[in-house]
């Protein structure tokens, strides 16, 4: 499922520094919301709009790719009409999504769709689930289910298209498409000849060069307590990033009780059930957003154990795990990150 928005940027304000200025730019997209703070190769109000237009553009284009809630994107069409031709931003969202899944054995699976929808964390409203439902929806979950091709057009152009073996097979990429969105983001001001930003989508993050203060971007986690609803507003630790992709993903946000238990957004694709473990929240830092994104959510369906032992087996990955024990918080950090906990 998709990574929490669970993170609050810090130092994210636009300053003269030396007569360097930084710009923001906010706004909602995908259903959340973004923010980008960024210094323009060329300082000035035409610069700026540049930028901001380019940007929405990009935000648009993704949206009616890749979201789900959009009842006009591609990937409305491919699961509800059994449209097979899509294009590159869901081409590339569905190869590291089956990457990510070669990678977790199975854990994280943008085809586990139809489980999120049956549990109420998808496109559609839950109800309540039994273990026959369970079974039924598992018989068509595994991105083994579904094949990419791309086709040589006769006029030059490439068609990409992807087949599934059953049209109940359903694609839900919320888990990785903002991840995603910071690195497309990201790429697109470097087009634009800038050097130093921080881009923000949903939580998701991605930060190249310095902040205002001519330092590393400073990213702060929040406490993982059930009903912080609001970023930033109780710091667990904070997080020095530049040049890397930092995500976060948590159950105390997305999760409802029912029957006097926790049903957590977090799912385990092999089992189908949500998952039920220590781990409070799995804070990712990799060399881009949508890797830090898939593994973040992967982290949160192992719980704490095994999601240490893959940090310190997996090259080119750090991570801040909060987890419960007994009533009290409690972090651990990997020997690579740059951080400072409470």
């Amino acid at each position: 499922m998709a990574a929490c928005a669970v993170l609050s940027a810090l130092l994210l304000i636009s300053c003269n520094r030396g007569g360097n200025r930084y710009y923001t730019i906010d706004g909602t997209t995908q259903g959340t919301t973004f923010h980008i703070v960024f210094q323009p190769a060329v300082v000035g109000d035409s610069s700026f709009t540049a930028v901001r237009d380019s940007i929405n553009a990009c935000l648009e284009r993704i949206d009616f790719s890749v979201s789900g809630y959009n009842k006009a994107s591609v990937l409305t069409a491919f699961n509800e009409e059994g449209r097979e031709q899509v294009d590159g931003i869901f081409y590339g969202n569905f190869l590291a999504s089956k990457k990510m899944y070669e990678v977790s054995d199975g854990l994280f699976d943008a085809s586990a769709a139809p489980l999120f929808d049956l549990w109420g964390f998808g496109f559609k409203t839950g109800t309540d689930v039994t273990e026959p439902m369970i079974d039924s929806v598992l018989a068509f979950v595994g991105m083994e289910h579904f094949r990419a091709e791309v086709l040589k057009g006769s006029g030059g152009a490439d068609s990409i298209v992807i087949f599934r073996d059953d049209p109940r097979c359903k694609l839900n990429f919320n888990a990785i498409a903002q991840g995603y969105t910071s690195d497309y983001l990201g790429a697109k001001l470097e087009e634009m000849g800038v050097l130093n930003y921080l881009v923000e989508v949903g939580g998701e993050v991605y930060a190249k060069g310095v902040n205002p203060s001519g330092a590393k971007w400073n990213v702060g986690i929040d406490r993982p307590t059930d009903g912080n609803n609001s970023p930033g507003a109780y710091v667990q630790a904070v997080v020095r990033i530049t040049d890397q992709g930092l995500v976060t993903s948590g159950d105390y946000r997305k999760f409802y009780i029912k029957d006097g238990r926790k049903i957590s957004h977090s799912i385990n694709p092999k089992t189908g059930h949500p998952v039920e473990h220590n781990l409070l929240s799995a804070t990712v830092v990799a060399d881009n957003a949508t890797v830090a994104d898939g593994y973040a959510t992967y982290l949160m369906v192992l719980g704490f154990d095994k999601a240490r032992e893959a940090v310190m087996a997996t090259d080119g990955i750090e991570a801040l795990l909060i987890y419960s024990i007994a009533d009290s918080l409690a972090v651990w950090m990997s020997d690579g990150l740059e951080a400072s906990a409470n």
